[in-house]
């Protein structure tokens, strides 16, 4: 009976000690990981509040106080209204071109990309591999190496130094194509299409009513991507456009941070108008990043 009770004794112990060094190993594990995760989160987030603590101070404190600390003048309201009401609010002018060649490319790019990406996973035809290799291939060429040819083919078109010169090469998203392709492919059930089929539903209405409700989190991951792109791009506006009331807010802000050497009071104006531009693609993440989690249990549940 001793030698019987003292066997499973020992096996609990080790089965306690193993635990002991498993859970040992989890919380050591866990302390990298969310160390690692606050010093991401620290790269993304200093520069932010930097910006912030910039944009509230006066072009004499922005120098001569502490970079990561506010003035004793709070000076924020004073430069966001220098910011929208010099040169007969020029920047609002920016802001809104910003906001058209963003939402509106983005929007038509991210439908295009699902369009192309549900057609390629969902119908077989001859070239299908041969044209999604050829898109993927698109994928690795930068658009700083296809800004020029573009300009010239805009001047032969004769649309250059126009809103379409940004807005439709905007509208091409090989990146965007690609994940709906991979995510039309895995989600988008060929039996629920044959049945929307059967009930007389035309290939459009299957693709509006069934392939955009079931491709949502790809959609928003593209128009997300695509969004930011756009609104961050530099480079196309720059070679596209020589009338500065069609700038967009990057190119905008770097005109006026090309001024500071002779006119150190734009130093406000470009911290002011680096803030308001952060804005819109901070609200655009939080409003959309729900979908996000929607999307990441799709299928988890039968």
């Amino acid at each position: 009976m001793t030698t019987t009770t003292a066997k499973p004794t020992k096996a609990k112990k080790e089965s306690a000690n193993h635990a002991n060094r498993s859970a040992g190993q989890s919380t050591g594990m866990t302390i990298l990981v969310t160390g690692i995760l606050t010093l991401v989160a620290l790269y993304f987030i200093v520069p932010v509040y930097w910006v912030l603590v910039a944009a509230s101070k006066t072009n004499e404190d922005l120098f001569a106080t502490f970079g990561f600390w506010f003035a004793p003048h709070f000076a924020l309201w004073d430069n966001i209204v220098q910011v929208v009401t010099y040169d007969n609010g020029i920047f609002v002018r920016w802001f809104a071109n910003s906001i058209l060649y963003a939402v509106v490319g983005a929007l038509l790019a991210t439908y295009l990309a699902a369009a192309g990406g549900y057609a390629l996973a969902k119908y077989k035809f001859k070239g299908n591999n041969l044209i999604f290799g050829i898109i993927l291939g698109g994928v690795l060429v930068p658009g700083t190496a296809t800004a020029l040819p573009l300009f010239l083919l805009f001047s032969q078109l004769g649309l250059a130094n126009t809103y379409w010169s940004v807005l439709i090469p905007s509208l091409v998203s090989p990146f965007g194509l690609f994940l709906c392709r991979i995510y039309a492919t895995a989600t988008v059930d060929d039996a629920l299409l044959e049945a929307a089929r059967l009930d007389g539903a035309s290939e459009l209405r299957i693709f509006h009513t069934v392939g955009l409700n079931i491709l949502t989190p790809a959609l928003v991951t593209v128009f997300l991507f695509q969004l930011i792109g756009i609104w961050n791009n530099y480079f196309l506006p720059l070679v596209m456009l020589a009338d500065s009331n069609l700038y967009p807010i990057t190119l905008g802000l770097n005109n006026w941070l090309g001024q500071v050497d002779r006119l150190p009071e734009f130093y406000e104006l470009t911290t002011g108008g680096v803030l308001l531009s952060v804005i819109p693609l901070a609200i655009a993440m939080i409003v959309l990043q729900r979908f996000w989690r929607g999307g990441l249990t799709e299928g988890s549940v039968k």
